[in-house]
């Protein structure tokens, strides 16, 4: 059984999907939750509702926006004065095509690594400074970070889908940067790569023969589903896995084995 209890755990990108999912599973657990959203409150404040207000805060940031990740943990920290895990889930998709012109590919390319790098690495950078000293008369008490991947960081993604992968995989590479370079001040690190999972986002733009497509490929013959991937986010938050650091977790039904 995991037990989460007076941990604080700010999600990114919680109001639908994975990250709903990853909230809703910490929440169950025990933890308050800081829940970050971009643009759909009326979905976050669905969630707020389902886990009560008083242990599920909302915070607004658009992380498209270049100073977005400080105002949004300047806001987290105002919520709640310890945070015990950060979790990076809010990403995008951007296709665009090899013989796009040279400046929309440079767009797509800088939007999506915004989002999926740039925001989640300042994230972790002042969240470390957080877990080293958190302000609160707890100085090096540490804290975790999980950051959601995707098995395109592994195998690649589709033709027009370069940003994303590239995005996915630096993730990656960071999260076991931080897993080697500040396992002494008590922070593990975390990557979690699931592949196709049963979401909006995952359906948007797919027909009957695509998603034939897409599960042909999965062995299991399914899509993750969310809740899996909540499950295995708040494990990672538990205080049982301290040498799991530095690990990344696929969760693609063996559509790629490592």
């Amino acid at each position: 059984m995991i037990e989460l209890g007076g941990k604080t755990i700010l999600v990114t990108g919680g109001s639908r999907g994975i990250g709903e999912a990853i909230v809703r599973a910490v929440a169950a657990a025990g933890a308050d939750v800081l829940l970050h959203y971009g643009r759909n409150r009326v979905a976050a404040e669905a969630v707020q509702r389902g886990i009560g207000p008083g242990r599920c805060r909302l915070i607004e940031a658009d992380l498209a926006e270049e100073d977005a990740a400080a105002r949004l943990w300047g806001r987290a920290l105002d919520a709640a004065p310890r945070i015990d895990v950060l979790i990076n889930n809010a990403g995008i998709f951007e296709p665009v095509p090899v013989d796009a012109t040279t400046q929309k590919w440079r767009d797509a390319w800088a939007r999506v690594m915004q989002v999926n790098l740039y925001a989640p690495a300042e994230l972790c950078k002042l969240a470390i400074a957080h877990f080293r000293d958190p302000g609160d008369g707890s100085k090096g008490g540490g804290g975790k970070i999980i950051n959601i991947a995707s098995r395109a960081a592994h195998r690649g993604d589709a033709p027009d889908q370069w940003p994303y992968a590239a995005s996915k995989g630096a993730l990656i590479a960071m999260t076991k940067t931080i897993a080697r370079g500040f396992a002494k001040d008590n922070v593990p690190a975390f990557a979690i790569a699931p592949g196709f999972t049963d979401t909006d986002m995952a359906h948007d733009g797919l027909d009957a023969a695509g998603l034939q497509r897409i599960l042909a490929e999965i062995p299991l013959g399914s899509m993750a589903s969310p809740q899996e991937c909540g499950a295995l986010a708040a494990f990672l938050c538990s205080d049982h896995v301290r040498h799991l650091t530095g690990a990344t977790f696929d969760i693609n039904g063996a559509s790629y084995v490592r």
